[in-house]
């Protein structure tokens, strides 16, 4: 690889729907489960220094991109209504994981096998989860020695 530098490629629909908490908050507000996930990727992005590229599928005739904010940085990625999540992520994935470390997330078993074809390595959604809560442990601690040793 050309970089020491990681970036995280999440397939954002593909999430939501394999997490209950969050497929429970889009059955109820579509766009309350985008900005749970946004503000979850941008704390783990903090903690572990991985970039994160959140990736959802079509939202209208242009593809947009944007940042989630100053703090977070996630960059997300709304596609055009001709592609799709997995089209980006493939697009992503063919340039870069020769240069990058790239991790894709996503439970779609074909496209765990494109990209990791292409040199990605893959993770599922719920090791993802797994991995946020582990990050939101470790910076739960961090806090809990910064107060000790502050006061």
């Amino acid at each position: 690889m050309g970089s020491d530098r990681t970036f995280l490629l999440v397939d954002g629909n593909n999430v939501i729907h394999a997490w209950a908490e969050l497929k429970d908050l889009h059955r109820r507000e579509r766009g309350l489960a985008h900005e749970k996930l946004k503000h979850l990727l941008g704390q783990y992005q903090d903690v572990s220094g991985v970039r994160v590229v959140l990736v959802f599928d079509g939202r209208g005739q242009r593809m947009e991109k944007t940042q989630q904010g100053e703090t977070h940085e996630v960059q997300v990625i709304y596609t055009d209504s001709a592609h799709t999540a997995d089209d980006i992520i493939e697009r992503l994935s063919a340039k870069y994981a020769s240069r990058y470390r790239l991790i894709v997330a996503t439970n779609d078993m074909a496209e765990q096998s494109l990209v990791y074809a292409m040199g990605a390595e893959v993770i599922s959604a719920e090791d993802l989860h797994r991995q946020l809560q582990d990050s939101h442990g470790l910076m739960d601690a961090w806090l809990q020695r910064y107060r000790r040793s502050d006061g």
